[in-house]
């Protein structure tokens, strides 16, 4: 799990190129800025990769100078969001079907070799945690996008046994069991 420190900078990064980013044909578009010295370099910029890092911000227990830079920076995000609207949703929609893609194949990986996918899932969750997200952007997702998704929750579920949070305590909060159940278990192996 990410850093206070990595997910603040990566949001401070993403905030101050949104407007450069938001009038690209890029989906994945790169940060100005360098992570914080010894961390991965930060991923590319989509709206679900600020919108998960936003997320996981607001769950953890930040000091007031982190505090008052991430309401700063939820201003400037939520002011630049609504703006730029048409565009932000034109790419949270490339975004969604991106990220499906990504969790379609995951599933279907680990469907053809269980014992070779199993232990990714804690990772590759994240595009099922993200396609929830950007679907909270109020944002028209076409039907069959979410039919998709439907399809691949029943999937899940076949597979799924039901456990504890796979994702830092610290940010329970912020994503509960319902709707967020496929973050409390794990898929089988075989």
């Amino acid at each position: 799990m990410p850093s206070i420190e990595y997910d603040l900078a990566f949001f401070h990064a993403g905030v101050i190129r949104l407007d450069d980013y938001l009038h690209s044909k890029e989906l994945y578009y790169p940060t100005a800025e360098k992570s914080p010295s010894g961390k991965p370099p930060f991923p590319r910029l989509t709206p679900g990769g600020l919108l998960l890092a936003q997320t996981r911000l607001h769950a953890r227990q930040l000091d007031p100078p982190d505090r008052e830079e991430l309401t700063s920076l939820d201003e400037q995000f939520n002011l630049l969001k609504k703006q730029w609207r048409v565009a932000w949703e034109k790419k949270v929609v490339r975004d969604f079907n991106a990220r499906l893609i990504l969790w379609k194949n995951f599933l279907e990986d680990h469907r053809k070799n269980p014992g070779g996918h199993y232990d990714r899932y804690g990772y590759e969750v994240r595009s099922r945690v993200i396609l929830y997200l950007l679907s909270l952007e109020g944002v028209q997702i076409p039907s069959e996008k979410k039919e998709t998704l439907t399809d691949l929750d029943r999937r899940l579920r076949l597979v799924f046994v039901p456990g504890e949070f796979i994702w830092d305590n610290e940010i329970i909060q912020r994503f509960p069991r319902e709707p967020y159940w496929y973050l409390y278990g794990e898929i089988q192996e075989v």
